[in-house]
């Protein structure tokens, strides 16, 4: 088992099913067996931003959860993925690797295989998958740049609420200041834990909620829901190691709320 080239709870999955076989002196693997995508299929055009044999990343629209957070439900991001792979005949598991909330956009990683999933598992433990976001924050945000290091908790009088607390988890991000208008500010995020509602807690806690994130303190004249976009994804290739990286698109209500800020010529740059 130590002999084969991929790490040994994968190889041990793969002996116990016959996955494993000897030619001369050549090992066949059997790494991609057919599976069952564990959700119906609900077809929905998807904006595909990579794929190979290992990987699928897909920009999640907003409004979308990425998999059921309640039995029976129907409409998440894991069905059009199971609808996808049906489609276009790939015997694969729907494995996403990480979470976005349900009103926040931008890229999904999604796991192909169990030796895929495996090593993104191990990536995300070890901070080598990296997700940037844009997001529009209330205020002026007055340092350039910035670390929030406040640890988060759950909210005792909200079950779906976080907060900054003590006795947390620990939790870090990054900020830097994209653009500035009159009363907004566009930063850029980066997640060095990955805590649920870290950014929206975060910002809210530094005094800028995001904007139309009701949630955590944010108003929603300009935007109807929260205005957080995962703007890149990097991994590194499960197979080969190579950095793989995608950008997505700010969505359309994001942009276009970017557009009637710097149209009001109330806003400066960085």
């Amino acid at each position: 088992m130590q002999l084969l080239p991929i790490p040994g709870k994968v190889a041990g999955r793969l002996i116990s099913v016959n996955g494993v076989q000897r030619q001369g002196k050549l090992l066949r693997l059997k790494l991609f067996p057919e599976e069952r995508p564990e959700f119906d299929p609900e077809w929905m055009e998807l904006n595909i931003l990579y794929e190979d044999d290992f990987t699928l990343v897909v920009n999640k629209p907003p409004g979308m959860e990425v998999h059921p957070s309640v039995k029976d439900q129907r409409g998440t991001l894991a069905h059009k993925v199971a609808a996808y792979y049906d489609m276009t005949n790939q015997a694969c598991r729907v494995r996403h690797v990480h979470r976005l909330d349900k009103d926040t956009t931008g890229p999904v990683l999604y796991a192909k295989n169990e030796l895929a999933h495996y090593v993104f598992d191990a990536a995300m433990r070890e901070k080598r998958i990296e997700r940037i976001y844009a997001a529009l924050a209330e205020g002026v945000v007055k340092d350039a740049k910035g670390v929030i290091d406040a640890p988060i908790g759950q909210d005792r009088h909200h079950s779906t609420r976080r907060r900054v607390s003590e006795t947390g988890e620990s939790a870090v991000t990054r900020y830097e200041v994209i653009e500035r208008f009159a009363d907004h500010t566009l930063v850029r995020l980066r997640l060095e834990t990955g805590r649920t509602h870290q950014i929206r807690v975060h910002l809210s806690h530094l005094g800028h909620p995001i904007a139309g994130d009701g949630l955590y303190g944010g108003h929603r004249p300009i935007m109807q829901r929260q205005a957080l976009h995962g703007e890149k994804l990097v991994w590194p290739h499960p197979w080969t190691g190579e950095r793989m990286s995608v950008h997505a698109q700010l969505p359309d209500d994001f942009a276009a709320a970017l557009r009637a800020l710097r149209d009001a010529n109330g806003y400066s740059k960085r």
